[in-house]
């Protein structure tokens, strides 16, 4: 039997039993799970191994979606313009037939760079300037807008040079200051020394097969499989921008905050993030109308020349789809490979946040987290 502790509020009993079977059907380890409506928690729950009411956890590419929110609140404040070349403001990246990527194309994944030529250390992913010299460096693999790659880890370094070239601060340090303190928020791109006790290590568990055609896994289709198995494809590259891969566990890479893998959350603090994106939450609102309509806006659809299935994205979003769901149309957010997802649904006024320190093989779509899905559906 696994303890499992927190609160649930009337009607949203079944969100409680599900999150019980993640742990005795579907193999979790260590997981919590917060869900916001209309502003306020309506589940609270956390339990399995080491698991305490305030820890938190490495969320991989659930990262992606806080990250993006910094350069919606920069347009936003008219600092930034998404229709702006990159090389607006940060001139080196006009090298290699860049002149013509867009903010836009960073954020839909459609800037050609999901990619190194030639990988990077572990030691110089950290450092914050060896991997955005190299983007800024190399020549897309495809022309700029034409079509979408998922940009697994060079998202972070493109994101975070353009934040640095505009406010002088690393893109960590910039939520840090104008989204996390305001909100109170548990969600670090860059963790500090004094909160490293909270984080208790990631490790690989077993789980049993899903049922056939639920949500993107790597052995679902035999040409997803053959993608990250061949060195030289475009997927297996783009997962392996830094080689050998990098602890996840070690103190360096929790404190360097990758904004496309890095970040360290719970799971309350990103359902109460994604809660502030669609309406307030104890005073404070991040989005206005026209900034949610743009981040949720279909950008990229169809087949994802890394992913090799089809995808959808806004700016800097997975929007709702077959290979990753969330709750319903008008859901959008960020799953981290593994476990991990969060997101927001406006039509239902719901913040959703899942964190867990047992990784599976799932890419989008994690059978613990759609479990727990379903049945928040089921409760609205």
């Amino acid at each position: 039997m696994v303890d499992v502790q927190g609160t649930v509020a009337d009607g949203f009993e079944p969100v409680r039993d599900a999150f019980v079977e993640n742990f005795t059907r579907r193999g979790d380890r260590g997981a919590a799970v917060t869900v916001y409506r209309d502003g306020r928690p309506v589940v609270d729950l956390w339990g399995g191994t080491d698991w305490r009411r305030d820890s938190a956890q490495i969320v991989r590419s659930a990262t992606k979606g806080p990250a993006a929110a910094v350069l919606h609140l920069l347009q936003q404040r008219g600092v930034l313009d998404l229709d702006a070349p990159v090389g607006t403001y940060w001139p080196e990246f006009k090298a290699a037939g860049k002149e013509r990527v867009l903010v836009r194309h960073l954020l839909t994944h459609r800037a050609g760079l999901p990619a190194l030529d030639v990988p990077l250390s572990p030691a110089q992913a950290l450092d914050g300037v060896s991997g955005p010299a190299a983007l800024a460096a190399q020549a897309p693999a495809w022309e700029p807008g034409a079509a979408h790659g998922y940009h697994a880890m060079t998202f972070g370094w493109l994101l975070d040079e353009l934040v640095r070239r505009i406010t002088g601060q690393r893109l960590g340090e910039w939520f840090a200051d104008e989204v996390a303190a305001p909100l109170g928020l548990d969600l670090w791109l860059g963790l500090p020394p004094e909160q490293a006790h909270r984080v208790g290590p990631l490790a690989e568990v077993a789980a049993p097969e899903p049922p056939a055609g639920q949500g993107l896994r790597v052995r679902v289709k035999p040409e997803v499989a053959g993608a990250y198995r061949d060195p030289a494809s475009l997927t297996r590259r783009a997962f392996s921008a830094i080689d050998p891969a990098p602890d996840e566990n070690a103190p360096d890479y929790r404190a360097a905050g990758l904004p496309a893998s890095g970040g360290i959350a719970t799971a309350r603090a990103l359902a109460r993030f994604y809660a502030a994106l669609i309406g307030e939450v104890d005073g404070v609102r991040l989005y206005v109308p026209a900034t949610l309509t743009a981040a949720r806006s279909e950008e990229s659809a169809g087949p994802d020349r890394v992913l090799v299935v089809p995808t959808r994205f806004g700016l800097g979003y997975m929007l709702h789809s077959p290979s990753s769901p969330m709750l319903g149309p008008g859901s959008f957010g960020h799953p981290g490979r593994g476990g991990s997802l969060a997101f927001a649904d406006p039509e239902a006024g719901v913040g959703f946040g899942y964190v867990t320190s047992g990784l599976q093989k799932s890419v989008t779509s994690d059978p613990r987290a759609q479990a727990l899905v379903r049945a928040v559906r089921g409760c609205l």
